[in-house]
């Protein structure tokens, strides 16, 4: 945390993110172009190109798995896969664009608020793939069509199964307040996560401040990376996370690891992750490619068997013996809510936990 380069507020001037009376929700700028199919032309004009360059805040393996089913698919066209948390994903876009270097052809992030900034400095190129148009519910896409959420998960709570009985673990956020949590509870961090900053707004927003304030007092481990809480969980250096993909700990107990999840009664924070392609992105044509083969039937369902993840692509099918997203109680998401309340966020939560 000691070494952040550049703040999110920085990044917001630097895009011009920050401009006097700019709304704080996305500006509907005109009506969504008609969708565009895969074609034979699109192929070979992507493959003249040779390349998509991919900056992703998704977990390496999960991001390489689907570069390598792309140029699987489609040869000759190599996916350069950038990976690296959401908030330092837009920081960087944010230092390329101010200084007018076009390197990013499509991006996905963990904070979808940053789709709001990107859309309102109209940095987004409108492309809408046939199977967005076809199977993704309206709340799911944009009006634009500038950018849809690829990716759908939840942060959780878990526990080690080796530490915690079934019956003693938690049940609920307020369960984690217990005094006999205290010193075994690791939690990410909104500074560093774009999944833990949606978290933490959703929390707070539903749960109050006080109830942070509250679980700092429970000598928590701070990390940084939503990531980051299931990998402490697995290997036994704390019980409980409080925050964390729910992905991995699915991936974790699907691979006989001692990690079970937990849906809080109170709801478990959704987020999205929108994918969208950049203008002067230097492959277009492979942009376009890239993007349609993320949203296709093939692609979401590698997401959800390999990575653990949750689509809302009709076609696809839950993996056997988890618990369907349907049947699993969630708090709402609100980007533009984060868009704006992000600093705040930050920087309460600094204060609250001392990182």
């Amino acid at each position: 945390m000691k070494n952040k380069k550049i703040s999110r507020r920085d990044a917001l001037k630097a895009t011009g993110g920050l401009l006097a009376g700019a709304a704080l929700s996305t500006r509907v700028l005109a009506d969504a172009p008609p969708p565009e199919p895969v074609t034979p032309a699109l192929i070979e004009a992507a493959k003249k190109e040779g390349q998509i360059i991919h900056y992703t805040s998704t977990d390496l393996p999960v991001a390489e798995k689907l570069a390598k089913a792309f140029e699987a698919k489609y040869p000759g066209i190599a996916v350069r896969v950038e990976r690296t948390g959401a908030e330092r994903v837009f920081q960087r876009i944010g230092q390329e664009y101010s200084s007018n270097i076009h390197a990013v052809d499509v991006v996905n992030s963990s904070d979808a608020a940053h789709f709001i900034v990107w859309k309102r400095d109209q940095l987004l190129a409108p492309y809408v793939p046939e199977d967005v148009a076809k199977f993704y519910p309206v709340e799911h896409r944009d009006p634009d069509g500038l950018f849809a959420n690829w990716r759908v998960w939840l942060s959780i709570i878990a526990y080690n199964t080796s530490l915690v009985k079934a019956e003693d673990a938690p049940k609920s956020f307020a369960d984690l307040l217990d005094p006999k949590w205290k010193g075994k509870i690791v939690k990410g961090h909104p500074g560093y996560s774009g999944t833990i900053m949606t978290a933490t707004y959703q929390l707070q927003r539903e749960l109050g401040w006080s109830w942070f304030e509250q679980l700092a007092r429970q000598n928590v481990m701070q990390v940084q990376s939503s990531a980051d809480p299931p990998k402490k969980l697995e290997l036994g250096e704390r019980s409980v996370m409080a925050d964390g993909n729910e992905y991995n700990i699915l991936q974790f107990k699907e691979a006989g690891r001692p990690v079970a999840p937990v849906y809080a009664a109170e709801g478990s924070p959704m987020i999205v992750g929108p994918n969208g392609i950049f203008k002067g992105s230097p492959n277009p044509n492979a942009a376009k490619l890239f993007q349609s083969f993320c949203f296709s039937r093939e692609a979401q369902q590698l997401i959800i068997d390999f990575g653990g993840l949750r689509s809302v692509h009709p076609q696809t099918e839950e993996r056997a013996g988890r618990i369907p997203l349907k049947a699993i109680k969630t708090m709402k998401d609100d980007p533009a809510a984060v868009e704006q309340q992000s600093s705040a966020i930050k920087s309460r939560y600094t204060r609250i936990f001392h990182v």
